[in-house]
């Protein structure tokens, strides 16, 4: 494969806007602990309670959500057969016993399937 100088200038564009976004996203929270720090500066020189931290905040405990892993079984289940599919009509007599390859991913996603109902959980 030979690349173009077009090529390069687009890579150099995308990894030059992941960097920029970065820097912006660090400047910002930069800016906040400043106005965050003033704040406190000033309430202690009144003399009054300082005010709460917002970045220490307690995180409440969120309830498993069981949507994601019967999303990723649906995928793995339906990827792997289709896999499988492909792979036997494409490949010649002798080496369609290949075409099995990808069924651990099938049980994978059968698995997460199956998750859920085992646990006895319901969506909502």
């Amino acid at each position: 494969m030979s690349y173009s100088i077009g090529d390069g200038i687009v890579t150099l564009a995308v990894a030059g806007g992941i960097v920029g976004y970065l820097y912006i996203k660090y400047l910002g929270r930069q800016k906040k602990l400043e106005i965050i720090h003033q704040e406190r500066m000033v309430a202690m020189e009144k003399g009054i309670p300082l005010p709460e931290f917002p970045f220490d905040q307690p995180r409440e405990p969120r309830a498993a959500d069981t949507t994601v892993i019967t999303i990723l079984g649906i995928v793995l289940l339906c990827l792997s057969i289709g896999t499988m599919i492909v792979l036997h009509t494409t490949l010649d007599h002798d080496s369609r016993s290949f075409s099995i390859a990808p069924l651990p991913f099938a049980f994978l996603g059968v698995g997460f399937l199956a998750y859920p109902l085992l646990k006895g959980t319901s969506r909502r």
